[in-house]
């Protein structure tokens, strides 16, 4: 069955919802770093999962100018809490990465984000968060995708399960559908070889 334009209009209303919670959920968590933008905070825990990084990398990442980049790493340096270097293959670009004080910042801000997911959401399942979780990522990847902007992830293109799915099966159907992918790309690599060979 098709979603209905309702249902994808609920969706709609139920992102922005979520991105207007995301600056007070900010505000809340960042606020003993008063003389840093929440979003170079955000730009920090980025760059600490990715390690480090070309600035126009990250702006490509997060859909922004690379200006915006420039001058969230500029508070994010000023502050101590990433180092900068010239790429060695091209002396114009920088490479960011997180500092030593950047990393415990960031401990303490991740800890204040778990304080405060607990408090909010501590009387759901864990079934049913772990559930919400899933489907929030098959909806940030699809949409990702569909808008040529890089995932966070590296995972194959995502099933769409049904609301019963266990966890553990929706793994196995991810990669059930990658080995497909793969198959079907030899399989169309090896007839182009082919038809090349007898022009």
């Amino acid at each position: 069955m098709e979603p209905t334009d309702e249902v994808f209009m609920e969706l709609v209303r139920q992102l922005r919802s979520a991105a207007q919670l995301r600056h007070s959920w900010t505000a809340r968590v960042f606020q003993a770093q008063r003389e840093l933008h929440p979003a170079a905070a955000w730009l920090l825990a980025e760059l600490a999962r990715r390690g480090e990084s070309r600035m126009s990398v990250l702006a490509k990442e997060r859909m922004v100018d690379l200006s915006v980049i420039s001058r969230q790493v500029a508070q994010l340096s000023d502050a101590g809490l990433v180092e900068r270097r010239p790429a060695p293959d091209d002396g114009r670009a920088s490479l960011v990465r997180v500092s030593e004080r950047g990393h415990a910042e960031l401990d303490g801000w991740r800890s204040g984000q778990l304080d405060l997911l607990r408090q909010a959401l501590g009387g759901w399942a864990a079934e049913d968060l772990a559930d919400v979780t899933a489907r929030l990522r098959e909806i940030n990847h699809d949409l990702r995708e569909f808008m040529g902007v890089q995932n966070e992830d590296c995972a194959a293109h995502r099933p769409r399960p049904g609301p019963g799915t266990p966890p553990d099966t929706r793994a196995q159907q991810v990669q059930g559908q990658e080995t497909q992918r793969q198959e079907a790309q030899t399989s169309e690599n090896g007839t182009r070889h082919e038809l090349s060979l007898g022009k």
